[in-house]
């Protein structure tokens, strides 16, 4: 029997976009008496795409209410500016005070835990631990994380460097002390290469052409970066010029490892250019901050754009009927998925 992998990248408010997509296919879905939770066999996530992920595999929320967690309300909620004396936001200070992201996530997926995922299913959330240097993969698979609280983890995977606070944790089993934890989009943005190891750990006796994943990202920052410029930069200017942490968090290798490994059509990666292309004039800003009433509205769109061009083929990846080739992001000369070579 084959397994899904539903992947969900990082790219804080412009997680939007993800849940508008799935929440087409779970209607979709609805009609033909399933849903997504039927199909799924393992959820990850990173930073926002953890927040999916995990509210979808350990709480009762529908997709829709997930979708609507992604409102401007909410976003003034989470990204609330920090507010200390003599503070210049993100650089000597987070910019976000991490109260508000807390307090919703807590608010939404109450006391549910990893365990929540059931017995048949696993989750998993990327996060990275600053005193060990090492990535810390929270994840179902182990059976001491299984007590974690879902809304914990989340927090813990989206507390991006000079956005918010790094996230203090408790980890079972890993050691005596709390970990200090921040997002895992500083080392995979795109989780799929975790989650298919996982997959390969759990279940050996399924081979790699028995996995089917669907990846879903949260836009690709088309903005340049001067090149020339930066050879003066210091830390400031990579961080309010450079834009390091998106720099980091480039997921376009993952793609090309899943297709590499992955058999043909068993692959299909949700995503696009943040720019006017075929089919989208609208696109929306490219910050993973940027919470307007306006910016909300167009990544929404975006999700819808992406339905228009994947809807079809991801369900049939989803119920196992796909027999296309794998697709990767849209390019954007043609507004349409690229396919696999």
């Amino acid at each position: 029997m084959s397994k899904l992998i539903l992947s969900l990248d990082g790219g804080g408010i412009r997680g939007a976009a993800t849940t508008q997509f799935l929440s087409h296919i779970e209607e979709e879905l609805k009609h033909q008496n399933s849903s997504i939770r039927d199909y799924v066999d393992f959820y990850a996530g990173t930073s926002t795409g953890s927040i999916i992920a995990l509210a979808l595999a350990t709480t009762d929320l529908t997709m829709s209410e997930i979708n609507k967690l992604y409102n401007y309300d909410n976003a003034q909620e989470i990204f609330d500016p920090n507010k200390g004396w003599l503070q210049i936001d993100g650089i000597n200070a987070p910019k976000y005070a991490a109260s508000g992201k807390t307090a919703l996530l807590k608010k939404r997926m109450g006391e549910a835990t990893l365990d929540d995922v059931g017995r048949e299913k696993h989750v998993l959330a990327v996060s990275y631990a600053i005193e060990k240097r090492a990535p810390m993969v929270i994840k179902s698979t182990i059976e001491a994380h299984r007590s974690l609280l879902a809304c914990e983890v989340a927090d813990a995977s989206s507390a991006a460097p000079t956005y918010f606070p790094t996230h203090e944790m408790d980890i079972p089993a890993q050691s005596e002390n709390d970990y200090f934890l921040i997002d895992g989009g500083v080392i995979a943005n795109n989780p799929t290469m975790c989650a298919v190891s996982e997959v390969r750990n759990i279940w050996p006796h399924i081979e790699m052409a028995q996995i089917r994943v669907l990846s879903v990202g949260t836009g690709f920052m088309a903005r340049k970066i001067n090149g020339p410029e930066s050879k003066k930069w210091g830390a400031a200017q990579w961080i309010t010029h450079g834009r390091i942490l998106d720099v980091l968090s480039d997921e376009r290798v993952v793609a090309y490892q899943a297709m590499a490994i992955l058999n043909r059509g068993a692959y299909i990666r949700v995503n696009a250019e943040l720019q006017t292309q075929p089919g989208f004039q609208t696109p929306p800003d490219d910050a993973m901050d940027d919470v307007s009433r306006v910016n909300i509205k167009k990544l929404k769109k975006l999700g819808d754009f992406w339905f228009e061009q994947y809807g079809e083929q991801a369900i049939a990846l989803i119920k196992g009927s796909y027999t296309g080739p794998s697709l990767d992001r849209i390019d954007p000369s043609t507004g349409k998925p690229k396919i696999q070579s």
